[in-house]
């Protein structure tokens, strides 16, 4: 698992502390952990101990059994909140093994209810969550460049640059890139 985030070893030993708090503040152990995500209990382990870095996936499915958004999970190992967010300010965390980079660039905040991400994905990506963090989390994504394709439940949406895909998500998704094209869009999250 080859993934990065800016700051890599303060942010990485943050998210495991994290995910360690998270599973302590629900009293559950490992092995319930693996039961409810869907992810071994040595994987957990190791990333709790920060001896492996999370893949985009990884998160989403930790993210689901915790009832949390991949974006609200990164706000509470980033920076604080603040009104102006410069763009070399915006933490950007990059997934080598599926071609995903995400940059927070409105991250969320206690006392706002929505949150802004930037997403690319390199050509021929794939990257599939079996569940949303939270049922009927609202999104809107604006395609940007590039070709994408999002799977919710059983369609397919192919979105071309200056696109917008609105939808409330209760399971199964897929973003995915053609082998010729990547893409780069925006997506809000309510």
């Amino acid at each position: 698992m080859d993934s990065i985030l800016t700051d890599t070893h303060t942010i990485e030993d943050r998210l495991a502390q994290r995910l360690r708090a998270l599973r302590g503040e629900r009293g559950w152990t490992l092995d319930e952990t693996a039961a409810r995500s869907g992810i071994s209990r040595a994987t957990l382990s190791r990333l709790e101990k920060a001896e492996v870095s999370p893949t985009a996936r990884v998160l989403g499915q930790l993210c689901a059994a915790y009832g949390l958004t991949l974006s609200r999970l990164m706000h509470l190992v980033e920076a604080e909140f603040a009104p102006l967010v410069p763009r070399a300010g915006q933490p950007v965390w990059h997934d080598a093994e599926s071609g995903f980079h995400r940059r927070s660039v409105s991250p969320p905040a206690q006392s706002l209810a929505g949150e802004v991400l930037e997403g690319r994905l390199d050509p021929g990506a794939r990257i599939a969550y079996d569940r949303p963090p939270r049922p009927g989390l609202e999104h809107h994504i604006v395609l940007l460049e590039g070709v994408l394709a999002v799977t919710l439940g059983e369609r397919t949406h192919d979105l071309q640059p200056g696109d917008c895909l609105r939808y409330q998500l209760f399971g199964y998704s897929v973003f995915a890139t053609p082998p010729h094209s990547g893409a780069r869009y925006l997506i809000f999250i309510l």
